[in-house]
């Protein structure tokens, strides 16, 4: 059974578990376009210079208008590229088209010269999956079916000898072509995965596992940055009488207490809230494409009792508190440190008053 779980990981996941493919597969999307991008404008250039050849020589003369349409093919693929997303499932299977159309051009120079084996489509069979980072399983059947058309259509053009060789050849490297990508993906996907952990604990705080202030300050500016966002709501929450905490119970304690407050904020806020520890006791939570004042009262009253409730100390019936300052991100502010200023701001303001433990800067 494991035998079988690998080979299908191999097949489907490039050699990992489908929750860490699907995980990378973004980065996979994008690599894909990045290299097929370039390849395009290969193609544009190599099909073009071919157009002109074949204009001035007899023997490839026939093939003008394939080599004209492969040029327009490459140049508008180029200029839809420009406007789709790296990651975009449509540029994908758009490089599937291309794969395709360069495996019918290689079948067309075979039929240029029927009389000897296939070169440039056996070519493609080995080098094409080595530019193609997705799901194994996907180039096998690509590869699979390009391969029994053109010895189904051959068989009737070429000679039976060479029909023959061209079948030995096509089946053989259709075999090494699928090897190769299976291969190649596997290494190429586990160089993601490693770059993933890299990242992960690069922006990870090593106390509570969320960001830290590095990935804080870079994914809010980012945020921030992007005229089209204008709504937002920055929470600075932190531990009130937290030396106190450490001087009384011990700096073990004190390390406990924060962990407890990292995971009770990691389990509130479970979509695409940006969530990670300042320093120290400081904790930042932004909430993006929403500025409705009430809920973020109402968010930063079940923080302050979520809190209470959550968090423990040694001794029984002593309760730890929280105090959060609250910015309402309306488009205004340029960066995170000018957001970050009216939320330091507020949290004082709630500090200063022990009978409301938040604070909304206005």
């Amino acid at each position: 059974m494991n035998f079988l779980k690998k080979i299908r990981n191999y097949l489907f996941y490039c050699g990992i578990e489908r929750v860490e493919y699907n995980a990378i597969k973004k980065n996979a999307y994008i690599s894909n376009f990045v290299i097929w991008r370039s390849l395009h404008y290969l193609m544009a250039a190599t099909f073009l210079v071919l157009y002109f050849i074949s204009l001035s020589t007899s023997v490839v003369r026939h093939n003008a208008l394939l080599y004209l349409l492969g040029t327009i093919y490459s140049v508008a693929v180029i200029i839809l590229f420009s406007f789709l997303k790296k990651d975009s499932l449509i540029a994908q299977f758009i490089i599937y088209i291309s794969i395709s159309l360069l495996f019918l051009f290689g079948g067309f120079v075979s039929l240029n010269n029927p009389n000897v084996p296939a070169a440039t489509f056996i070519v493609f069979l080995l080098i094409t999956p080595l530019f193609m980072i997705d799901k194994p399983f996907f180039m096998a059947i690509e590869l699979s079916v390009v391969a029994a058309i053109f010895l189904i259509y051959m068989h009737g053009v070429k000679p039976e000898n060479i029909w023959k060789i061209d079948l030995v050849n096509v089946v053989t490297f259709t075999i090494v072509g699928i090897f190769f990508n299976v291969i190649e993906n596997a290494i190429r996907i586990k160089e993601f995965v490693l770059t993933r952990e890299i990242k992960i604990q690069k922006d990870s705080d090593e106390l509570t596992g969320l960001k830290n202030k590095g990935a804080l300050t870079r994914e809010i500016n980012k945020y921030l940055q992007n005229k089209t966002n204008n709504k937002g709501i920055m929470f600075m929450l932190d531990i009130d009488k937290f030396k106190k905490i450490n001087d009384t119970y011990g700096h073990d304690i004190g390390d406990s207490v924060i962990n407890q407050l990292g995971t009770f904020l990691a389990n509130t806020f479970i979509s695409n809230e940006i969530v990670g520890r300042f320093g120290g006791d400081e904790f930042i939570v932004f909430i993006k494409d929403t500025d409705d004042l009430e809920a973020a009262r109402k968010k930063a009253a079940e923080l302050v009792s979520g809190a209470a409730e959550t968090i423990h100390l040694p001794v029984a019936g002593e309760k730890v508190s929280i105090s959060i300052g609250v910015a309402i991100y309306l488009g205004i502010e340029n960066n995170y440190s000018e957001l970050f200023k009216k939320a330091d701001i507020a949290l004082y303001e709630a500090k200063a008053d022990p009978n409301n433990r938040f604070y909304i800067f206005e």
